[in-house]
């Protein structure tokens, strides 16, 4: 049953994650100058606008995934590379902000829900509510951890491919995303067979102990 309500946690956590990854992208391709995000209706808060079902199924499945890409076009900025690279960074940096503009939430939670059961209220309302909230926050904030961090592996179709474009030759970059399709088949694969993405786990968690460190420095906690 807990692994059931935990599950049931994680679809609207990686609606919004990657609802936000997204929108992140098209907010500063437009600040950027290219307007077709938003002519095509992607500035927005409705997460079904942003999804890509298999990427959300991996993202519920196994903490890493993606989103149904938001349309750039190079053209308009004044300096292509310089715009893409920052386009394609805006979304793993929103992540990564999310991420740490989470935790005292997840602190207070979890504090909160300790006192409620130090003081006897294990089986009350209270405790339940707070027990839940605390699960959703904790899971919404590895989700954008996991996806800030897979997005950032420089290989097409992820961010960090898009993030080499501004060090990589025009020539050695179109022969590297010439073969984008098979990667991306490649990557869905070793998801789905088990690959072991567990230094990203490893990563995640360092990130996170990081975080805790920054918000204790606060005399809140």
């Amino acid at each position: 049953m807990e692994t059931v309500v935990r599950y049931l946690l994680t679809v609207p956590a990686a609606l919004i994650t990657i609802m936000l990854h997204e929108l992140a992208h098209g907010v500063t391709a437009y600040k950027l100058g290219d307007p077709t995000a938003r002519a095509m209706g992607r500035l927005t808060l409705n997460p079904l606008k942003h999804l890509d079902v298999l990427g959300a199924v991996c993202m519920v499945l196994f903490r890493f995934g993606w989103a149904k890409p938001v349309p750039v076009n190079p053209r308009y900025f004044k300096d292509p590379k310089r715009g893409m690279a920052l386009t394609a960074l805006a979304g793993p940096l929103a992540n990564i902000l999310l991420a740490f503009l989470t935790l005292p939430f997840v602190l207070w939670t979890r504090n909160g829900l300790i006192s409620v059961l130090l003081s006897g209220g294990g089986e009350s309302f209270l405790s339940g509510f707070l027990e839940m909230l605390w699960t959703f926050l904790s899971i919404f904030h590895y989700l954008n951890l996991g996806l800030a961090l897979f997005n950032l592996i420089p290989l097409p179709p992820l961010d960090g491919s898009r993030i080499l474009f501004a060090f990589l030759p025009e020539r050695a970059y179109f022969s590297v995303m010439r073969y984008e399709r098979y990667i991306s088949l490649a990557l869905i694969l070793f998801l789905f067979l088990g690959a072991n993405f567990g230094f990203l786990d490893t990563l995640a968690d360092a990130i996170s102990g990081v975080m805790v460190s920054v918000w204790r420095l606060l005399p809140i906690f």
